[in-house]
């Protein structure tokens, strides 16, 4: 057999007679006092157990990354399964969304969520943890794993497994529990002892660390408004007995796609029709500030609130918050030195407001509009005033930072925040990431409409997610009400524009990383033909062909 050839982050290259395994390569990495947590090979994502067998560029992957982090939490996953399964073996344990550093669960039995002893579980838990028990990942025939799945109650885990032709299912192994994991583990416990259990709600939050401080538990912050939303989701989903991807493929497979739709779409525009008369019901309300994360559909909705809110008698106006754009000129500078176009002082908030309060008081006032090719502010004669029945619409990424309307009255302003919640999830004990779905639409728009290709989209994700962290997510909790802009059938369709996407991008690029989660994450999906998909739906402003213009 020729030699493995490996090449290090150092650029030191060395040969080994036989396939190496990350676990094998730890010597030669500097980790400064980080654990290995996985390793990536090529451009991808290896766990320490894989066998490296082709020549390769290797580099280490610690518990204070991104990839590292989401090793350890997929991990302590499993370890959770494991142990609620040891004490509660007729309970379902069914994974929710995320909250905070944290995933919400509960244990149910019939319907019906029980009550657990959660020091016990967690007790448990650690006990697994200390003992540093071995994973292994193995393949096991698809009749092989329907049975296992079948004999451990994870019905949805099933259902999924149904829709793939695999011969063989790749599981993981925890001592004598086996489950299903679609992304690299580690390769033992020992490392996991930073977690908690919290009660909350129905059910229970796992909790772990933050990737930035992987040593530490952070205060919990609780966000009553969004766990509500997700909450409505999550009953509705079980309602209409569509809460997971298994069961979505039912409905492409029974041809109920189109119907399924249609009812998605209706529950959308009957929230945003509530939303509207609420904003009727204060009466003193004369401007509705938007904002949500990347791709959370901010254009569409500003559209279709308008559409209801002409219902109501209101003569809507939208104002877009990137026409209040400095340029890059005046734009203050991060810590790299470069424009920080996504702080709050890169826009001019003092025209912005001098323009608000003149409306307000009946004047008639120019609108300006940004360049973004050219980066400069214009006017092109477009003027706007105000009548008794007119009410401001106002998008962007800060609209909710009360620094943007120091000028408007608090009783003038209705505050929406829009986020795409997704309700279902992969599995039992496989959630679906919210950024996941985010990325993947903006994935398509920037290809659509943008002339970008996935590898340029995800390398600047991150980035991205980082602004939201710091410009967006602080503020969610100060919305008067909070759209979920998630279509439950969405990333079938999606998947259909994605996946040539994602195939471009090379293993040579360092987003390949990235682009094979995600195609083996869309390869759960049916497809579902975007034929189906109405011209007013939030899905057409990243698909193309909406009956809006933007």
């Amino acid at each position: 057999m020729p030699a493995v050839v490996i090449t290090f982050p150092d650029e030191s290259i060395k040969s080994f007679e036989k396939p190496v395994t990350g676990a094998n390569l730890t010597p030669y990495f500097k980790l400064n006092n980080r654990p290995l947590v996985a390793i990536r090979v090529n451009n991808e994502l290896f766990s320490l157990t894989r066998s490296i067998d082709v020549r390769a560029k290797v580099e280490p992957v610690t518990n204070a990354t991104t990839e590292g982090s989401n090793v350890c939490r997929r991990t302590l996953c499993l370890v959770l399964a494991s142990a609620a399964r040891e004490l509660y073996p007729d309970l379902r344990l069914l994974v929710g969304h995320s909250l905070g550093y944290g995933y919400y669960y509960t244990l149910e039995s019939g319907g019906e969520n029980t009550i657990i002893d959660l020091e016990r579980l967690e007790e448990k838990m650690r006990e697994i943890i200390t003992a540093d028990i071995p994973i292994i990942t193995r393949y096991v025939s698809y009749e092989e794993a329907l049975e296992l799945f079948e004999h451990a109650n994870q019905p949805d885990t099933m259902r999924l497994l149904r829709h793939t032709s695999k011969p063989k299912i790749l599981i993981n192994t925890l001592d004598d529990y086996s489950d299903l994991y679609f992304q690299p583990l580690l390769n033992k416990t020992g490392i996991l002892s930073i977690f908690e259990l919290k009660a909350f709600g129905d059910g229970f939050l796992l909790r772990f660390p933050p990737t930035a401080h992987p040593d530490f538990l952070c205060e919990f912050e609780d966000n009553p408004n969004l766990f509500s939303v997700l909450s409505q989701g999550k009953k509705w989903g079980k309602l209409i007995q569509v809460s997971s991807v298994g069961q979505l493929n039912e409905l492409v497979e029974r041809n109920q796609a189109r119907d399924f739709i249609e009812i998605t779409e209706t529950l959308q525009n009957n929230k945003i029709a509530e939303i509207a008369n609420k904003i009727a019901e204060m009466q003193k309300v004369k401007v509705v500030l938007i904002a949500g994360p990347s791709s959370s559909g901010k254009t569409t909705t500003s559209k279709k609130l308008s559409m209801q809110l002409k219902v109501l008698g209101y003569e809507p106006m939208v104002i877009s918050l990137d026409d209040y754009y400095r340029g890059p000129k005046n734009t203050p500078l991060d810590e790299n030195g470069k424009p920080d176009f996504e702080c709050v002082e890169a826009l001019d908030i003092p025209l912005l407001n001098e323009i608000l309060v003149a409306l307000f008081n009946g004047e008639e006032c120019e609108l300006p509009s940004f360049d973004f090719k050219t980066g400069n502010r214009k006017y092109t004669g477009r003027k706007l005033k105000l009548s008794m029945r007119s009410i401001l619409i106002l998008e962007g990424i800060h609209a909710l930072n009360d620094k943007m309307t120091p000028l408007v009255p608090p009783e003038y302003k209705f505050k929406l925040y829009l986020s795409a919640l997704t309700q279902l999830n992969l599995d039992d004990h496989n959630r679906i990431p919210t950024s996941d779905n985010r990325l993947i639409r903006r994935i398509v728009r920037d290809a659509q409409f943008r002339g970008k290709g996935a590898s340029g989209t995800i390398d600047m994700w991150e980035s991205v997610q980082r602004g939201e962290r710091k410009h967006i997510f602080p503020f969610q909790d100060k919305a008067d009400t909070i759209l979920n802009t998630a279509l439950d059938y969405e990333l079938a369709v999606l998947k259909v524009y994605a996946e040539p996407l994602l195939r471009a991008v090379k293993p040579s690029e360092r987003e390949y990383s990235q682009a094979s989660r995600l195609l083996m994450f869309l390869n759960n999906f049916s497809p579902i033909t975007s034929t189906y998909v109405p011209g007013h739906s939030i899905i057409r402003e990243f698909i193309g062909n909406s009956d809006y213009k933007y």
